[in-house]
């Protein structure tokens, strides 16, 4: 069964979605790439405006990503290490998780549930953990 996924991650991983994005695309899947995906600067910008208008964007793009969620039969989180943290999930990745949970989205984890505080979080939402092998997005 195709699937329309959304991919979301760290900006630090985009280097990595350009590979996913092929292969799941050469499966029939249908990819929407992350906010901001096309111009990784723009919360740098907004943050350098100034708390309010960065509050303000952030909030904006919190809700944008929950009409795309809306929009999609599944996520992929690409959670790869960093600094040192390993199969890091951020904190707007965490609530992009929760809102596809909530919205009985299927969700998929490229490697394993990271150690930490949301661990049990993470886990409630039920993701399928694929270890790398984008066949297993079904």
């Amino acid at each position: 069964m195709n699937m329309k996924i959304f991919i979301i991650c760290s900006k630090k991983f985009y280097d990595k979605i350009p590979e996913v994005q092929k292969t799941l695309e050469d499966s029939g899947h249908e990819i929407t790439l992350p906010n901001c995906y096309d111009d990784p600067s723009t919360e740098e910008r907004y943050r350098n405006l100034g708390v309010e208008e960065h509050s303000k964007w952030k909030s904006e793009m919190l809700k944008h990503s929950t009409e795309v969620i809306e929009n999609n039969d599944a996520v992929l989180v690409l959670n790869f290490d960093k600094h040192g943290m390993k199969n890091y999930i951020g904190g707007a990745t965490f609530l992009e998780m929760y809102d596809a949970y909530r919205l009985g989205k299927k969700i998929f984890l490229y490697n394993d549930v990271p150690e930490g505080i949301l661990a049990d979080e993470i886990v409630g939402f039920g993701p399928v953990v694929i270890n790398g092998d984008l066949q297993k997005i079904k």
